[in-house]
């Protein structure tokens, strides 16, 4: 079962994030807390959406995303910032299903794309990812300014 997360859904939401650190080798870098999922989530404000995945009542994937823009459509995108499913809930289609459903959303809503990154190490999810029909964006390089040189920026 695919549905929209509540408030309620906070601490497993943060278990899953936490669960997609480890799996991708990064165990501590997860520094959001509680506090910081619900208010960006479910605050006056919310940056971003996430869809759960359930198997016997229990949260076992997340599809967390958010809305971003392309100049050259016009039209608004949706971002897939996480998709995960615990390794032992994967072989029964839901992160399929997780995909399908927010491709549904973007094509309700009008959006003109949706869009994910993808670690280069991870031939599984590529490979999963271009069956569905899913095209690696080769020609673009992700860039990020994050913490000191993110306020460098800032007060150049």
């Amino acid at each position: 079962m695919i549905r929209a997360a509540t408030v309620a859904d906070i601490p497993a939401i943060h278990r899953l994030i936490v669960e997609l650190a480890i799996y991708e080798k990064e165990p501590d870098a997860v520094k959001a807390t509680h506090a910081d999922l619900e208010r960006a989530l479910f605050g006056e404000r919310p940056v971003a959406e996430c869809v759960l995945a359930e198997a016997d009542g229990q949260a076992v994937g997340l599809a967390l995303f958010f809305t971003n823009f392309s100049t050259w459509t016009g039209k608004p995108g949706l971002y897939l910032e996480d998709l995960f499913v615990m390794p032992s809930a994967r072989g029964q289609g839901l992160g399929k299903a997780l995909l399908v459903h927010l491709a549904g959303i973007a094509i309700e809503r009008g959006y003109g794309r949706f869009e994910w990154s993808v670690l280069d190490w991870n031939t599984p999810a590529i490979g999963f990812y271009t069956a569905l029909g899913a095209k690696p964006m080769d020609e673009w390089t992700v860039m990020r300014v994050d913490g000191d040189a993110l306020a460098a920026l800032a007060e150049s």
